[in-house]
């Protein structure tokens, strides 16, 4: 069965829990390619340099393309950024980075109390963000004749599509990104009615 959509977190946010004198502090930031999510590790890690760790995992993509990594930044092995993914996985949320800084605060948690405060602050943090359901969509280059452009742009916008570019010279040239749940009907619909003059799909 084909995806349509994925969820995702609204908002970057970030949430504090004090542990067992330790300060967790996670970090959530929508990342929609891996470069993103190394980004936002690097800038949480440059923010909180002088924290004891910073651990993170993410998750982008869905299906068999989905990327899936997570590193425990110091703590026993499977302590840290395994239940920090597990997190983004119990909500079911794709293109989503969570770090969690920790400052040390001289009292040691356990194996299962540094996977239950990884987890919780994580989960705390992602719950905070909220969540949201993007449609998965296709990109096409459109090229329309003026006298055509109002009925293009009612269709498309009914399909819940996103005008991404638009350039007006001797004929209007768009870049659509369609919910593909819609897109082969939209497509059809422009092309019998022959209300484009040009359509390509777009990489």
């Amino acid at each position: 069965m084909e995806i349509t959509e994925y969820k995702t977190v609204k908002t970057s946010t970030s949430r504090e829990l004090k542990i067992q004198k330790s300060l967790f502090i996670g970090h959530v930031q929508q990342t929609p390619t891996v470069e993103a999510a190394q980004a936002f590790i690097a800038q949480i890690r440059a923010e909180h340099i002088q924290a004891t760790h910073n651990c993170y995992a993410y998750v982008i993509g869905w299906g068999n393309r989905q990327l899936v990594h997570f590193h425990d930044h110091g703590e026993p092995s499977g302590t840290a950024g395994k239940p920090i993914l597990g997190a983004i996985q119990r909500l079911e949320l794709t293109h989503t980075t969570v770090v969690v800084t920790r400052y040390f605060g001289g009292r040691k948690l356990g194996v299962r109390g540094l996977i239950e405060a990884y987890g919780s602050t994580a989960t705390l943090a992602l719950e905070s963000a909220g969540i949201q359901v993007v449609p998965i969509t296709k990109k096409y280059n459109l090229t329309v004749e003026y006298p055509n452009f109002g009925t293009v742009q009612h269709l498309i916008n009914e399909a819940g599509a996103i005008i991404e570019n638009e350039n007006y010279g001797k004929l209007v040239s768009l870049t659509v990104a369609i919910p593909i749940v819609n897109a082969d009907q939209i497509i059809h619909q422009l092309t019998e009615r022959f209300l484009i003059q040009k359509i390509e799909e777009a990489p």
